[in-house]
């Protein structure tokens, strides 16, 4: 891997990772056109696959670090409430709105931890793939665009004024939570199905934009660190193995600050667009990126399995 495929890749994760698009299926799509993982002939490296795979996975820190240092006065509040509950006289009004949130993100964080711990290898053994990945983004973006018309409903809503996280309940929490499920499958989009799912539990758009950024926190982040432990349990021989598959240290170190830059402008932009206009834009894309997904395997450029 090359400092421009680094940095190809950081651009790729970081910007598509909170749009509703997935960034799975962008990274394959990527790598491929980069030729990463294959040999001068065109051959699969299993070694540099698998390590390539764990890089992808490992520079969603880059994604993680952009949504903390955006919302890093939520983080706070969280931090606070944490303080209050242990020591109750300590405890504002703030504070407490902050365990609230905290409680309710992980509530909506558990259903898909536990059905990914436990079917975490049938997933990636019968899912991976280029059918599922092409099948996942093409139904995911006539979802979003046949639900146009009730996007644009929330998005007219009068709210109540104040802050909107506040008022979701445990339930919708939860009902969140088993929609990110879904985004289990390959080519589906974590940000999708939380941002339908917040919508569908009566947030503003922008607020359930909010709540899928915050969610992404530990759900990016035990994947994060599950890949990263997975090198380091090898030892110090896995650790120069998977660093030498990517050409030493500073592509996972560009990789990952590319990421966190082109995701905090990803945030910034997804969260202004969200106040005025609907979803139907990145179903299109998706349609369109689906289609490209199909014929690149078609072509050759993407193995079939």
């Amino acid at each position: 891997m090359t400092i421009f495929d680094a940095i190809i890749l950081g651009i790729v994760e970081g910007v598509t990772e909170y749009l509703p698009v997935s960034s799975t299926g962008h990274l394959i799509l990527a790598g491929s056109m980069l030729g990463l993982g294959k040999d001068e002939h065109g051959a699969d490296m299993a070694s540099i696959k698998e390590s390539l795979d764990q890089f992808e996975i490992i520079i969603q820190g880059g994604a993680i670090l952009a949504v903390a240092g955006l919302y890093w006065k939520r983080l706070r509040t969280m931090g606070q409430g944490c303080v209050g509950v242990a020591r109750p006289r300590l405890a504002t009004e703030e504070s407490k709105v902050g365990f609230a949130l905290l409680l309710k993100l992980v509530i909506a964080f558990i259903p898909a931890a536990v059905i990914g711990l436990i079917f975490r290898k049938t997933i990636k053994a019968h899912f991976f793939f280029p059918g599922p990945v092409v099948v996942a983004l093409l139904v995911g973006g006539l979802a979003m665009v046949l639900l146009k018309s009730w996007n644009q409903k929330k998005i007219q809503q009068d709210y109540e004024p104040g802050d909107a996280l506040a008022r979701l309940t445990i339930k919708g929490a939860l009902i969140i939570g088993m929609m990110q499920v879904l985004a289990l499958m390959p080519g589906t989009s974590r940000s999708l199905v939380t941002l339908l799912g917040g919508m569908l539990v009566g947030l503003p758009p922008v607020a359930a934009a909010e709540f899928a950024f915050l969610l992404g926190l530990p759900t990016l982040g035990a994947a994060s660190l599950y890949e990263s432990l997975s090198v380091i349990k090898g030892g110090s021989e896995s650790i120069q193995q998977f660093i030498a598959a990517l050409g030493g240290p500073l592509p996972i170190l560009v990789g990952l600050v590319t990421a966190t830059v082109s995701a905090a402008i990803s945030v910034k932009w997804l969260v202004k667009w969200l106040g005025s206009h609907t979803l139907a834009v990145f179903g299109w894309w998706r349609i369109v990126v689906a289609g490209s997904f199909a014929w690149a395997v078609y072509a050759g450029w993407i193995a079939r399995s």
